[in-house]
């Protein structure tokens, strides 16, 4: 969950004079008092890997990477970011960036897409769904960091890039030239299903997310003369984003009450709560989440969930219950530091514990292999619990088949028919509230 935050104030360093370092300590007495000690120390460093590294270094390069360790110590979210990652990370929050428009999942060393976006130069091009990419301008892409995997695809419109594919059916790799345009990705998609029931899936919280799903509300209000029966909001893989993109959607959906607070060292700092009047306030609703809801996605569903708003149904959410604040620092680079926890209207903390649904889907498929989705509390350098999770009284479906994502274009209309059990079980769900 991210609040934005432009800071102008100056960058302070300190210089030192490059010189020969010798193991004499004349000065550590007084060094060691001082709060700059372990700057003079890192300068001291630097003189030694810029003058004795087996080969030259770059000096920018070595600073990005001290800061980037400054940071990293902190907590797992907390990170410092280059010029080029920034700009990253603000067209990712944007939705916005020059790319070739496809949604992908990367599954160990394999990239496959999810879906070309439609009228993007890969949805033209001919890239399907299911497709792999195995290459992007002839540079291999197994082992290959998922964000210099990003980085390759994206680039100023106009500009070409060639994709290698490789196809079911196909013995050899396609090859696809593209060229690069102004790609917005859709943060939230619905449609109308059978029975008059509205589906609507939130796949993260980025600039302009709450004018999509109100846009998704009208849509599916005006694709039938009849009422709408009830609502399915699908939260399931969606990492959070924006926290006051979160904070107007779960307004929408409450008719009052609060919707979470924020504690920064202990102090609440902030009580956020919805205003009457929501757009879809009063509709029956049940929550689709699952191991992978993280952050404002927890957030909306903590809020939904403490104040009776629908039932919610899946898996234990991710457990991050912590605010990042992005400071912009000079010469383009950016901070993105943890400074608040929240919590929610009832006061639970999700930091490293999650949400529990009130119906749990477990999947045979799991047990059978034995997998254990990784959680926040999961991670090195974690935020700690301040409260031992709290699991509710909770009825259970069982599975058989963790379902993968499916573009909203190809669910069924009706999900008993499909493949996705949690999917169907919520329809059923909300079939049997809305009598």
């Amino acid at each position: 969950m991210w609040r934005k935050f432009t800071s102008q104030a100056l960058l302070v360093t300190a210089a030192f004079a490059g010189g020969a370092i010798t193991s004499e300590l004349s000065h550590a007495e007084g060094e060691q008092a001082s709060p700059y000690g372990p700057l003079a120390q890192m300068a001291r460093v630097m003189v030694f890997v810029e003058n004795s590294y087996v080969d030259p270094v770059d000096r920018d390069d070595v600073l990005n990477g001290a800061v980037k360790g400054i940071v990293s110590e902190l907590d797992p979210h907390s990170a410092y970011m280059t010029p080029q990652e920034f700009t990253q990370f603000n067209e990712d929050t944007e939705g916005t960036f020059g790319g070739i428009g496809v949604e992908v999942d990367f599954k160990g060393d394999t990239i496959m897409v999810i879906a070309p976006i439609e009228g993007s130069p890969a949805f033209e091009a001919g890239v399907r769904s299911g497709d792999e990419i195995v290459a992007v301008d002839n540079k291999p892409l197994r082992g290959m960091p998922v964000e210099k995997i990003i980085l390759l695809m994206r680039g100023p419109a106009g500009s070409k890039v060639q994709i290698a594919i490789r196809r079911k059916g196909e013995e050899e790799p396609l090859i696809f030239t593209l060229q690069r345009e102004h790609i917005h990705v859709r943060s939230c998609e619905g449609f109308r299903m059978d029975n008059d029931v509205g589906y609507l899936r939130l796949k993260q919280f980025q600039q302009g997310s709450h004018r999509e799903l109100l846009e998704e509300v009208a849509k599916l209000r005006k694709a039938s003369e009849a009422p709408l029966r009830g609502l399915i909001l699908d939260l399931r893989s969606n990492p959070g984003g924006l926290v006051d993109e979160a904070e107007g959607i779960a307004d929408e959906f409450l008719p009052g009450g609060a919707i979470y607070s924020t504690r920064h060292r202990g102090k609440v700092v902030d009580l956020v709560e919805a205003q009457s009047g929501g757009a879809v306030a009063s509709e029956p609703l049940v929550v689709l989440v699952n191991e992978y809801s993280a952050s404002s996605s927890e957030l909306l569903a903590g809020a939904l969930q403490d104040n009776g708003r629908g039932l919610m149904m899946g898996g234990r959410t991710f457990g991050k219950g912590s605010v990042q604040t992005i400071f912009q620092l000079p010469g383009g680079a950016g901070l993105r530091l943890t400074t608040m926890r929240y919590y929610t209207p009832k006061g639970s903390a999700i930091q490293a514990n999650g949400i529990w649904p009130d119906v749990l889907i477990q999947y045979a498929e799991d047990a059978e292999r034995g997998a254990t989705p990784v959680r926040e509390g999961d991670l090195e350098g974690h935020l700690p619990a301040e409260q031992a999770a709290q699991r509710k009284k909770t009825r259970i479906f069982k599975g058989d088949k963790r379902p993968e994502y499916t573009p909203v274009s190809k669910l069924p209309r009706d999900p008993r028919k499909g493949k996705d059990f949690a999917l169907g079980k919520a329809y059923e769900e909300l079939l049997a509230r809305s009598q």
